[in-house]
């Protein structure tokens, strides 16, 4: 059974009409199901992870070049075509500061700038919000858009899934993202909220919200 916004590896990209010349296109790329996000708001656009795949998402990015590639945290399999496509659209580069220099050095970038809790990344007369979300990574990264038909959209990267948070390698780190999602994402936005994550299908926060206490007795 397909859930939101389903899109299989190699299989056809998915777009969604924002509401007044904003869109969003998501598309599966690699061999590990990760998700690729176009966002377009008038002449603009944004990338959020070029995972894998640079030739088609170059096609998929098509004769409007993103200003801005942003990756949401340092795993390799979020930035395999990240020089590619840097090269080919001259985007500014931003991940997370405290991941930022292994992801230059794993990608081989330069100039890649970091941003942290409550910066700020234009998207043409649009703003998207960085929160900060340690505990999969040091440096993980969720961006936080409004679009035009009034819902919030969150990009979480491997932070939050269908199903719970993203994996952690102990129990101080597992806590920790625990924290961050609680306070920074559940406390703060509502039920319709649409969840966008680095692998698989989307969710809302109301789907989500009924197991949190689960999620933290179960220990992942």
């Amino acid at each position: 059974m397909t859930g939101l916004g389903h899109v299989e590896p190699g299989g056809p990209s998915l777009t969604f009409d924002l509401g007044q010349g904003m869109s969003l296109t998501k598309v599966s790329v690699g061999s590990m199901d990760n998700n690729a996000y176009l966002l377009r708001s008038g002449g603009a656009s944004m990338l959020i992870d070029a995972a894998a795949e640079p030739t088609r998402l170059l096609a998929e990015i098509g004769d409007q070049p993103p200003q801005t590639v942003v990756t949401t945290h340092r795993h390799g399999d979020h930035w395999q075509a990240l020089a590619d496509v840097a090269a080919s659209t001259r985007a500014r580069l931003i991940a997370g500061r405290p991941d930022a220099d292994a992801i230059a050095s794993g990608a081989s970038v330069a100039d890649l700038n970091g941003v942290w809790d409550g910066d700020q990344m234009a998207l043409g007369d649009e703003s998207l919000e960085v929160i900060g979300l340690v505990g999969h990574t040091p440096g993980s990264i969720a961006l936080v858009l409004q679009d035009r038909n009034g819902t919030t959209h969150l990009f979480t990267g491997d932070s939050l899934f269908p199903g719970g948070p993203g994996r952690t390698t102990n129990p101080r780190s597992f806590e920790s993202l625990m924290d961050d999602l609680e306070t920074k994402v559940f406390a703060r936005f509502d039920d319709a909220t649409v969840v966008h994550p680095g692998h698989g299908d989307d969710t809302t926060l109301g789907a989500e919200r009924p197991h949190l206490a689960e999620w933290r007795a179960r220990g992942w």
